[in-house]
């Protein structure tokens, strides 16, 4: 364990549980309980409980929030409704990718941004930053919030069981991408209808002191559907198979929006400047030379991230992230590829320890849902 690990607030409830820990991000984080796989399909089949208090949590309120936060990020956040949530990216001035993350609007002058765990000083920090013309106020409360998730097709359910029967219309009604605020095992929280799992579910936001109350409601409510606890391990195979991309994997300062695949989430057609926008325009124009690609693997070894993507012997990209596949019994992985070689269908080779190994490009995500 390393001596600069910073504990959630249910750092022992996560002990009493008899979870193993990793650290990530700098802190110690329940990577599993039982088994990886038990919990990876528990969240599919069921629900799963999860601790993201790692994550950061950024208030910007002020006359000018929308208009700050317009020019801060790459996104028309001023066109989100209150109540209401957006994903976007901050960038440098270059156009790398500082982190993604997503902001909910609370109130017509006050977001809420969230950035992920190892990037929340360095987004706290770049939004104070750029904060200086503008009449906002930028409030790091990373340190004083937690947050926990219950993902899986019982998730509404549960929480149906811990709210007052006057907000379960307020439960039932919440849109994905969306948050209101409820009363949940008699604490007032955030609930928003976000996740990185693929499937439905709801993130909650509570104050550090109230994290373990509302933890321990949600662990016994959830336990007759079926819900378990789960860890980072099966988080990060979960959302693998959702195509969904891992900052320090997939996102990185030097990778822009175009090359990530998250072109559509730059606004280039909104007023006025913002961070970035000058490098994104030509970087649009030019297109990037490597994409993100979705890999199938035709054998039954998985590749790994840093492993060599070929083709005819020839490297031609890199895998970013990669695991066999629970829910759909094949290896899969994500891997950014020379442009010409990233339409689906696309048959290309992964060097897994010397000998490489059959994998065909396919759209992203490898996991969809029943509706």
């Amino acid at each position: 364990m390393s001596e600069t690990s910073s504990h959630t607030a249910l750092y022992d409830q996560h002990r009493a549980l008899g979870a193993s820990f990793t650290d990530f991000g700098g802190w110690q984080m329940p990577l599993k309980y039982s088994s990886e796989l038990l919990e990876h399909k528990a969240v599919r089949a069921a629900a799963g409980l999860f601790d993201l208090s790692h994550m950061g949590e950024v208030e910007v309120s002020g006359p000018d929030a929308g208009a700050f936060l317009d020019y801060a990020l790459v996104g028309r956040l001023s066109a989100i409704a209150v109540g209401k949530a957006k994903y976007s990216l901050i960038c440098t001035d270059d156009g790398g990718i500082i982190d993604d993350l997503i902001s909910y609007r609370r109130a017509e002058d006050n977001y809420l941004v969230v950035p992920n765990a190892g990037n929340a000083k360095a987004v706290a920090a770049a939004l104070a930053e750029r904060a200086a013309d503008f009449d906002v106020t930028v409030d790091d409360q990373s340190s004083r919030t937690s947050l926990i998730a219950v993902q899986g097709p019982h998730a509404e359910q549960i929480l149906l069981d811990l709210v007052p029967a006057g907000q379960a219309d307020d439960v039932r009604s919440l849109k994905y991408y969306a948050a209101t605020e409820v009363t949940v095992a008699g604490l007032d929280i955030l609930l928003a209808r976000t996740g990185y799992t693929g499937e439905d579910g709801f993130e909650l936001y509570v104050p550090n002191e109230s994290a373990a109350v509302l933890w321990n409601a949600l662990l016994r409510a959830g336990t007759p559907h079926g819900l378990v606890p789960a860890g980072l391990a099966c988080r990060d195979s979960l959302r693998l198979e959702a195509g969904m991309p891992l900052y320090g994997n997939e996102l990185s300062l030097g990778v822009d929006p175009y090359a990530a695949g998250l072109g559509p989430v730059v606004a280039l057609s909104k007023e006025g400047d913002f961070v970035g926008r000058a490098a994104l325009e030509r970087k649009k124009a030019a297109g990037p030379a490597r994409k993100l690609v979705g890999l199938q693997g035709l054998g039954r070894r998985a590749a790994r991230s840093h492993y060599p993507v070929l083709q005819d012997g020839q490297t031609v990209g890199e895998v970013t992230s990669g695991a066999p596949s629970p829910s759909l019994g094949y290896p899969v992985a994500m891997a950014y590829v020379d442009a010409a070689l990233a339409e689906p269908g696309t048959e290309l080779q992964v060097d897994l320890r010397g000998k490489a190994e059959p994998f065909r490009v396919v759209p992203l995500p490898f996991y969809k849902r029943a509706k």
